[in-house]
């Protein structure tokens, strides 16, 4: 999974898939999502941590939780808020670490999802690899 070029958009597929029934079940139950909304954008406002730091984080657990919906979410919003490939390797080098084996098939999901994103995000660095320590 060095380059991305192979990545058949999984991260999209899994938004694409979860965005009826969510829709669905945001219409259900409002108050619940409204909570969670505001408990989202309160965890993630930028303090002592800025929001790509706490993204990278929410990205990691993702992966230790087994949620691909969580995943491709905050993939795509570590590439929103600057994070870069290496980031994304290693904080998910932290969720194997933590979680083991299944993190070691829910990492390269996360990342075949970053690195979609990320390609989305910048064009200009399609067919290049990560490089090692590059800062966003």
């Amino acid at each position: 999974m060095g380059d991305h070029a192979g990545h058949d958009g999984y991260g999209s597929a899994v938004q694409e898939a979860l965005r009826g029934p969510a829709r669905e079940l945001r219409r259900a139950i409002p108050d619940v999502y409204k909570g969670f909304a505001a408990l989202h954008d309160s965890a993630l406002t930028p303090g002592a941590l800025d929001t790509k730091t706490k993204e990278l984080m929410a990205f990691a657990i993702a992966v230790s939780e087994c949620c691909d919906g969580c995943i491709a979410a905050h993939a795509h919003a570590a590439v929103r808020h600057g994070a870069n490939p290496q980031e994304a390797a290693e904080a998910i080098g932290v969720a194997i670490l933590m979680t083991g084996g299944p993190a070691t098939i829910y990492g390269p999901r996360g990342y075949a999802a970053f690195q979609e994103f990320y390609a989305a995000a910048h064009p200009a660095d399609a067919g290049a690899p990560a490089a090692a320590g590059a800062v966003g």
